[in-house]
């Protein structure tokens, strides 16, 4: 089906604003869970996932970083983009009781 060039362009643009929204919305999620115990599930490729404990210590325009627990892990620290929570490369569970409950993030 012919579609005039700024069709495309205008279905393109909407498209990209509708992206934006969604990784802001995740932002504004997670700014709520600053400083609590979180479980992160990653996919660190190759098939292998990483679950590890810390906490979520500050969210910045488009990533979040996480303090990982000393005992468990060589690192400190470690950060993930928005797009890796948009795209299910990670997943976040806030820690109630010692029990991992699901974030809800609101798209």
């Amino acid at each position: 089906m012919w579609r005039p060039s700024w069709y495309t362009v205008l279905e393109k643009e909407v498209v990209r604003v509708a992206a934006k929204n969604a990784l802001l919305e995740i932002k504004r999620s997670l700014d709520s869970y600053v400083g609590e115990k979180i479980l992160i599930r990653a996919n660190n490729g190759r098939r292998k996932m990483i679950e590890r404990t810390g906490i979520l210590e500050e969210t910045y325009p488009s990533v979040f970083v996480i303090k990982l627990d000393q005992s468990d892990h060589s690192f400190k620290r470690v950060s993930y983009s928005y797009a890796d929570i948009l795209t299910e490369t990670v997943e976040l569970m806030i820690m109630r009781d010692d029990e991992p409950v699901r974030v809800c993030i609101e798209r």
